[in-house]
């Protein structure tokens, strides 16, 4: 008889060893949830909440309302037919591992029924666990003890030295490692001694809170945040709020006591920057500002003991540790500031920037000349971002971005201030690396927009040319990251500039050092396309009317690459296509596009989707439509507009050829002037033309003069619709 399935009871799990790196506590977290569901999935138990805690020492979860027992399962699985040869089931016998007595018959069919009786939740528990345990996928683990010699030994974080296992009120006893399950866990290291007996999962947390251990993450970083703030608060500071150091300094702690000092003023004279990340990634403190927005000489470290002295000496040691550190720092900023950046620069001869790209060296020289290639609304800012151009990487080889890489750029800036630059080349050696990311503010200064899209546009351009350029999920040179960039620095800066002349600029400067970089031109403009279609999705832009757009063609052939030009064709397609006239006109070019195709009167200047680009001209010539040698004569008498026909058209015709003749003309005006809401206008007025043109005309007319001149129209149509954009890309 299988136990009773109705009764539930909570289960309490602790693996308590030494300490778990505060960076893999939220992941360790989420994968033990994730691995004793899956446990419990396979034996069928479903438990109520489950609440996963972490501190250093130890990794803790309660799973409310567990069934204590799983339930009686009655599985069957079909087998052959009766009257099917004796291999299929001799073949179904050794895939139940039953026997053919052991089959039941039903309808001429044999089935293998097997009935599988409930189990303990405990002995489903007990197995579960060390499975666990042993499947357990830290970033880093260890073997430890005698029994490390083995290979297959048990491997933790850790050594692991403890473990509770309790199902309501009762132990569920098991075994891993030579760690056996009981009751007892350990408080505070410091504030209790000896061992703590938990009774359930209802008084763990708080008999662990009785010996200085708050075991609930997401309370201890609410006391870090607040208490944080308020030692700055009392000292009249301000704290600098930082949400990754909350959670750090929570998962270093079990008891945490925020405690503000003070370090000498003298050290102020550092970059403030330099001050924070010192004070963050070295030790992990929070630093603060005085009323003003300045940086203080002040500091917020997080204890995990409650001191009798109110942490005097703890802060005091903590004091000490952090003037030693910003010394350090002192001591880069000064020795640095002794050498000017040009001379710093030519130690970047010797460094590869890549295999395949020569050096760091090389790329400067390639930054100035560049430079030149920015005219228009940037022509100003060219003599600074050359200067800057200079230097740009100079810091890279300095004693303080050796000992802080992330400080790169900013370093530079503060250095080039430092010996007297302008101040415009300083914010264009500073700024130069950003956007870094899509939220990421954006350079102000002419010289530091253009040093930024100079170095994003060199890299993309090598990559691209050497074929390192992305795959799939790996991106190893970051160039969606450096493509977003240029994109965002040149739509929200309204920059005009051809993305393809910059390109093409960038791959010579590459190939005038000797170094073997292919034109990527044509794939950078595809790649740009995908990402600002990532971009502007956000925005509600359709990804397919920006590849229509990026599909016209200018009167040399050339795509469309002027991002701000593009975005407003785009912006008043989407407009216009959600409108009546946009959605019918829409359908009537498919239609033509179609019966072209279908005729074989294809676009020869048309892109890899077999539709759609302007010939050089700004006309479309039927006699490269019509692939019927009987038509092609005929077809010359409506290549051009004031040509005229041979034969009296048709009403609906003539309407058409009328439309044309005015849409066309006042289309190509509006986008000379880049009024592209004037351009979709114009064509809407060929929406009621075509349409009565397809009800009321025979386009494969059986006379050729006619079907050649009529097919000759539509290309007519379609040539004036892809001045605006490729409908052909256009879904819907």
């Amino acid at each position: 008889m299988s136990p009773n399935v109705t009764s539930t009871a909570d289960f309490l799990l602790e693996l308590r060893c030494e300490e778990i790196p505060a960076r893999m506590q939220a992941g360790a977290r989420a994968d033990l949830e994730k691995l004793f569901r899956k446990e419990l999935d396979a034996a069928g138990l479903k438990p109520g909440a489950i609440t996963v805690w972490s501190t250093p020492r130890r990794l803790a979860l309660i799973a409310k309302g567990l069934p204590l027992a799983t339930e009686a399962v009655r599985e069957e699985a079909k087998g052959p037919r009766t009257s099917a040869p004796e291999q299929a089931l001799e073949g179904f016998l050794r895939k139940t591992g039953l026997t053919k007595d052991q089959l039941t018959e039903r309808d001429g069919v044999w089935f293998a029924v097997t009935e599988k009786p409930g189990r303990a939740t405990a002995d489903v528990l007990a197995e579960a666990i060390p499975a666990i345990v042993r499947a357990f996928p830290w970033p880093k683990s260890q073997r430890w003890g005698a029994a490390s010699l083995a290979t297959d030994s048990l491997r933790w974080v850790r050594p692991l030295s403890g473990i509770v296992a309790i199902l309501g009120e009762d132990l569920v006893e098991l075994e891993v490692g030579g760690i056996r399950s009981g009751y007892a866990t350990l408080g505070h290291r410091f504030h209790h001694a000896g061992e703590i007996t938990i009774g359930s999962a209802h008084d763990y947390a708080e008999k662990l809170r009785a010996c200085h251990v708050i075991v609930d993450h997401v309370e201890r970083e609410g006391i870090v945040r607040t208490k944080a703030k308020a030692a700055a608060e009392a000292a009249g500071l301000v704290l600098v709020e930082d949400e990754g150091l909350v959670i750090e300094n929570a998962g270093l702690t079990e008891w945490p006591q925020p405690l503000l000092g003070r370090f000498d003023e003298a050290f102020l004279a550092v970059p403030p920057e330099v001050i924070q990340l010192t004070a963050r990634i070295n030790q992990k403190y929070f630093i603060c500002r005085d009323g003003a927005g300045n940086l203080a000489n002040a500091f917020v470290c997080t204890a995990n003991i409650e001191a009798k002295d109110h942490g005097v000496a703890i802060v005091d040691g903590n004091r000490k540790v952090l003037a030693a550190r910003l010394s350090d720092a002192r001591f880069f900023w000064e020795q640095d500031k002794k050498k000017p950046l040009a001379l710093q620069a030519e130690k970047l001869a010797r460094i590869t920037f890549h295999e395949k790209l020569g050096t760091v060296g090389q790329r400067q020289d390639r930054f100035i000349g560049l430079a030149d290639a920015f005219q228009g609304q940037l022509a100003d800012s060219v003599p600074a971002a050359k200067q800057a151009a200079a230097i740009l990487k100079a810091d890279l080889v300095t004693e303080m971005v050796g000992e802080f890489p992330e400080l790169q750029g900013l370093m530079g800036g503060y250095y080039a201030a430092a010996e007297g630059l302008p101040g415009a080349v300083a914010a264009a050696v500073r700024d130069h690396y950003k956007p870094a990311g899509q939220s990421d503010a954006l350079p102000t200064e002419g010289a530091a927009i253009l040093t930024a899209l100079i170095d994003k546009i060199d890299a993309l351009v090598g990559f691209f040319g050497a074929d390192l350029k992305p795959t799939g999920s790996k991106d190893p040179f970051a160039l969606r990251r450096a493509a977003l960039g240029v994109i965002r620095l040149v739509t929200e800066n309204e920059l005009r500039l051809s993305l393809g002349q910059l390109f093409d600029a960038a791959a010579q400067l590459y190939r005038a050092q000797g170094i073997a970089v292919e034109n990527a031109s044509a794939e950078l403009l595809a790649f740009f396309a995908d990402r600002l279609k990532v971009q502007q999705r956000e925005a509600g832009v359709r990804h397919d009317l920006i590849d229509a757009v990026f599909a016209v063609k200018d009167a040399k052939g050339g795509g469309e690459d002027d991002l701000v030009r593009l975005l407003a064709r785009v912006h008043a397609l989407q407009a216009f296509v959600t409108t009546e006239d946009g959605t019918n006109l829409l359908a009537g070019y498919k239609r033509a596009a179609n019966i072209l195709k279908k005729e074989g009167a294809h676009d020869q200047t048309a892109g890899a989707h077999g539709e759609g680009t302007v010939p050089p001209t700004g006309e479309e010539d039927p006699l490269v439509l019509v692939d019927d040698p009987a038509l092609k004569g005929v077809a010359a008498q409506f290549s051009h507009p004031e040509r005229t026909l041979s034969y009296q058209p048709e009403p609906a015709e003539q309407a058409l050829i009328d439309a044309l003749d005015t849409a066309e003309p006042r289309a190509e005006a509006a986008i000379a002037v880049e009024d592209f809401t004037a351009a979709m206008a114009a064509l809407a007025s060929l929406r009621a033309p075509i349409d009565s043109f397809f009800d009321q005309v025979t386009v494969n007319d059986a006379d050729a003069n006619k079907r050649a001149s009529r097919l000759g129209m539509l290309g007519r149509f379609r040539a004036a619709v892809h001045k605006v954009a490729d409908f052909s890309r256009i879904e819907g």
